[in-house]
């Protein structure tokens, strides 16, 4: 079975460290887990490196750029393709011009043809509106539609 490639949003890194959400934490820890466990082959973006590295809390701006070492995350380059399909859901409405980054998250994922885009941004990102056009604009641009989930979503439930 082909393992599923994931890009890993700038929220996944967060919750690992939030003491104010335990689900999410804990769902969030346990996608860790499964991509050291070989489950998902991960991947991020220059942009997720970006905003990690402007968090003003040292500790945790080291903490969560750690794990992308840690966890072997492939750091994919911001292409001009990707930064085209990105206006592109925000001329269309998708996605507010205001958070045109959450349009390319998504767009560096559908561009270097990724499995899965895993974020915990349900304002933007994990919503139902945006995997619908997403999954429009995409086939009609000639892309796959992405899967777009919560990490609570995709890790297996541990009883």
């Amino acid at each position: 079975m082909r393992i599923p490639k994931i890009y890993l949003e700038t929220t996944v890194f967060n919750f690992p460290f939030v003491d104010d959400a335990p689900d999410k934490r804990a769902d969030s820890i346990r996608l860790f887990e499964e991509i050291a466990e070989g489950k998902y082959e991960p991947y991020t973006s220059a942009y997720v490196i970006k905003e990690l590295s402007d968090t003003v809390e040292d500790e945790l701006r080291h903490n969560m750029l750690a794990l992308i070492s840690k966890h072997n995350v492939q750091i994919l380059a911001v292409s001009a393709e990707a930064e085209t399909l990105a206006e592109r859901y925000v001329q269309e409405g998708v996605i507010p011009q205001k958070y045109a980054t959450d349009a390319t998250h998504i767009a560096v994922t559908t561009v270097n043809d990724l499995d899965i885009i895993v974020s915990y941004n349900f304002q933007h990102i994990v919503k139902r509106k945006t995997i619908i056009m997403t999954g429009i604009i995409n086939k009609r641009e000639g892309y796959k539609q992405i899967e777009i989930y919560s990490p609570t979503e995709v890790v297996e439930s541990v009883e």
